[in-house]
């Protein structure tokens, strides 16, 4: 086997940790001596042993004078573990091939510089496209304190996101929407407006077996989220979070009983600061949100340009009807310069139910 099969093992297994590792990165590395894989492991859940230190512990013979193989850069502070160069240079291993650097300012080529220091050859950049689009989300976290969004929509193929009585379930096949579940398994929090909670009563879990509940965001710029609705009811279970423009603490006091986190920005149009609420969440560790608010929560997250990346569901179904709600609404732009600008990467099919998968870019837009 060659270098690019090795880490591609080493990123079959850093996807093991989705959903158990946010905020830290998805690792996976794998040792190999005399061509043979003598040890192999991965980031297996937040606080515990990363990639390296596990890849290390597993070996089923010694593994000095072998060679690691590592998605990213291995870490060379204390964090939640000790740092794994530490462990890497003390194991006798001779060479280490890392798939991408770490952007954090903490590592950024630090890492290598020490083990080759140590007497280990280093090589950078095996797969570095694959390593670093497995952890988008780590990297825009790392670099800019705030989390990485992905709005997901379902539409009909004429762009309807209900029927003209507002009926919406299911717009999308049982595949498509057992897919979302998989992504709000990835995704470290999910964010609505008041608006769904009051039409739809959502629960906003992962039904995926062993799949991780995102921390629920509601957007409630007044505060009208029913205490008896499924996510105040389950706050203690489930963490929820209410963004608010409301100042008064009085209250609040029914929401905190019920176990829910206020936030409260400034007011922004009538609404919640979005920009605010994702410098508040950033420090509060939260690295990504998966955002399935109706057309007036998205249309804002795009004109606060939060949004990093959008995945559109199409049905191939027709709804018709002016009055049919679409998934962009709000203000909307007066000027075709205005456009938000995609960058379309990925489409995928669920049956009939078609994914596309679009970057957001916000470079060219006109003031």
């Amino acid at each position: 086997m060659n270098e690019e099969e090795y880490m591609q093992i080493a990123l079959e297994l850093a996807l093991k940790g989705i959903g158990k590792v946010n905020p830290n990165p998805l690792v996976g590395a794998v040792i190999v001596r005399n061509d043979e894989i003598i040890g192999s492991g991965y980031h297996e859940r937040y606080g515990e042993l990363h990639a390296e230190r596990n890849a290390l512990k597993n070996c089923k013979v010694s593994p000095s004078g072998g060679t690691m193989y590592v998605t990213l850069e291995p870490c060379c502070h204390y964090g939640k573990t000790p740092p794994c160069i530490d462990a890497i240079i003390e194991s006798g291993i001779k060479k280490v091939v890392i798939g991408i650097l770490d952007p954090n300012e903490k590592m950024a080529g630090r890492s290598v510089k020490i083990l080759q220091e140590a007497g280990i050859e280093v090589v950078v950049g095996i797969l570095e496209k694959e390593c670093g689009d497995i952890n988008e989300i780590f990297f825009h976290y790392i670099k800019n304190k705030t989390p990485y969004v992905l709005m997901k929509y379902a539409m009909t193929l004429d762009g309807k996101i209900t029927t003209i009585s507002g009926e919406s379930k299911w717009i999308t096949n049982k595949k498509s929407r057992e897919n979302v579940h998989k992504t709000r398994n990835r995704y470290m929090a999910i964010m609505v407006g008041v608006g769904t909670v009051l039409e739809d009563n959502p629960e906003l879990t992962c039904r995926l077996n062993n799949g991780r509940n995102p921390i629920r965001i509601i957007c409630d710029s007044k505060l009208r989220t029913p205490i008896h609705s499924k996510v105040v009811s389950t706050a203690k279970s489930t963490k929820t979070i209410i963004a608010t423009t409301v100042t008064n603490e009085e209250t609040y006091k029914q929401y905190l009983v019920k176990g829910v986190e206020i936030i409260v920005t400034k007011n922004k149009d009538g609404r919640v600061d979005l920009n605010e609420l994702m410098q508040i969440l950033g420090e509060k560790g939260i690295d990504s949100i998966l955002l399935e608010g109706g057309g007036s929560l998205n249309f804002s997250a795009l004109d606060s340009e939060i949004v990093n990346k959008i995945h559109c569901y199409i049905s191939l179904k027709i709804f018709g009807g002016e009055n049919a709600k679409s998934p962009i609404m709000g203000d909307g732009f007066n000027k075709v310069n205005n456009k938000i600008q995609l960058k379309t990467n990925t489409f995928l099919t669920f049956d009939e139910d078609i994914l596309i998968e679009s970057e957001v870019s916000y470079v060219h837009r006109d003031n």
